[in-house]
């Protein structure tokens, strides 16, 4: 076949090879098998051969999207591969199912299934966006389109870098973190072989420790609890500020109880998951129930126990606690967080309690003997007891 017989088609004769032009489908031949099939709603590249006695046709893409040059193109690549025995179409399965395999295995698609399958249904919902949000902002930008078996720890390193190089230390190794767990997660579904992580240890700078304000002394704590009950503001905040050194929770699982988590018979506040993932039971001290029966006529018909300011479906700002330590003048002294640490140092060091059942009582992870996680009604008697004596403890303290 000569070059002029195998050509016949131009761009000419292709700008007016229209159906409205034609006013019918038509099929221009360029020779080679390939031809332009002008219908109604566009025109198509196809072409047409013959594979173990079968007549088969292979889409070679959208005219004027896919030109006259790269459909000639596309063409002699199908005919080098018949001249090698390889059915065209049988290939460009193969390399669609490749492609396909590939999309599904890059570290996103990975990080994005570990975190709705694994991740996500096991942490805080906020803790879980949280870290979604580094994923995306840190590690994605570098790491999203690779392939996760073939990621290596240099290219890991670098994107942890870039964090570390903007001042973020703590930051870069707690995405270092969650990259392990998805490497983890793409091991035990057969699409990586190791954690590259794992020979990260000691390549990135220390992280900053964080010290936040607390108070942990008697002599220290004194002036606070007699300070608190002098806050004027919302009735919530109020209460929610009496309640903080009671209960020690995490800020973010106070400001979000639901009335429907207080079992008020057995004197208990169910949450149903923490920071962690845990669900976690805390003994109400009967000053604790006394606090909430007092807000129970002004938010008891919604959902949460401290509403939002103007947003009664909604719960309380997070800062909102903080601001009104900051009010009361325990700026730089204490906050929200640090009612944890309080909490801990004076039940161990002071009032000589264990410092598992305490853990335990935080809502950190505590394994048993046998490294398994305690189950969340371990110790349940004494750590009711362990709450009461806590809450009179610090009526003792404020009325020193």
């Amino acid at each position: 076949m000569t070059a002029r017989a195998l050509n016949k088609l131009n761009d000419t004769a292709l700008k007016k090879a229209t159906f409205e032009h034609l006013g019918r489908t038509k099929k221009l031949s360029d020779g080679g098998g390939m031809y332009l099939h002008v219908q109604r709603h566009g025109r198509y590249w196809r072409m047409k051969y013959r594979f173990d006695g079968k007549e088969r046709t292979l889409a070679l893409g959208v005219y004027p999207d896919v030109s006259l040059k790269q459909a000639r193109a596309k063409r002699d690549e199908a005919r080098q591969l018949l001249a090698e025995g390889i059915d065209p179409h049988a290939q460009r399965a193969q390399l669609d199912q490749e492609r396909a395999i590939h999309n599904a295995n890059t570290f996103e698609a990975v990080a994005q299934e570990w975190f709705e399958h694994k991740h996500k249904p096991e942490v805080e919902a906020t803790y879980a966006q949280k870290n979604w949000n580094r994923l995306r902002n840190h590690a994605f930008p570098l790491l999203a389109k690779r392939p996760i078996a073939e990621l290596r720890t240099p290219e890991v390193l670098e994107a942890l870098r870039r964090i570390e190089k903007k001042g973020h230390k703590d930051n870069a190794h707690r995405v270092k973190t969650l990259i392990g767990q998805i490497f983890r997660y793409a091991i035990a579904t057969g699409r990586a072989e190791s954690d590259v992580t794992r020979d990260l240890k000691g390549a990135l700078a220390s992280p900053t420790p964080r010290h936040l304000a607390a108070l942990v002394t008697p002599e220290e704590i004194i002036p606070l609890l007699k300070a608190i009950p002098s806050y004027r503001g919302q009735p919530t905040t109020t209460i929610a500020l009496e309640l903080s050194p009671l209960l020690f929770t995490r800020p973010g699982d106070l400001r979000k109880m639901r009335w429907s988590e207080i079992d008020f018979e057995r004197a208990q506040w169910n949450i149903p998951k923490t920071k962690n993932g845990f669900p976690l039971i805390v003994p109400l001290a009967q000053q604790a129930i006394a606090l909430l029966e007092q807000l129970q006529p002004l938010t008891g018909r919604f959902e949460y126990v401290f509403t939002g300011t103007g947003r009664p479906n909604r719960p309380m700002s997070e800062n909102t606690v903080n601001g009104a330590l900051k009010a009361l003048g325990f700026e730089g002294q204490m906050t929200a967080h640090g009612f944890r640490a309080m909490a801990r140092t004076v039940l161990v060091e002071r009032l000589g309690y264990p410092e598992n059942i305490v853990e335990m009582q935080l809502g950190h992870k505590v394994p048993d003997v046998h490294g398994r996680a305690y189950n969340r009604a371990q110790w349940i008697e004494e750590r009711q007891s362990m709450m009461q004596k806590w809450a009179d403890y610090l009526d003792e303290l404020k009325q020193a």
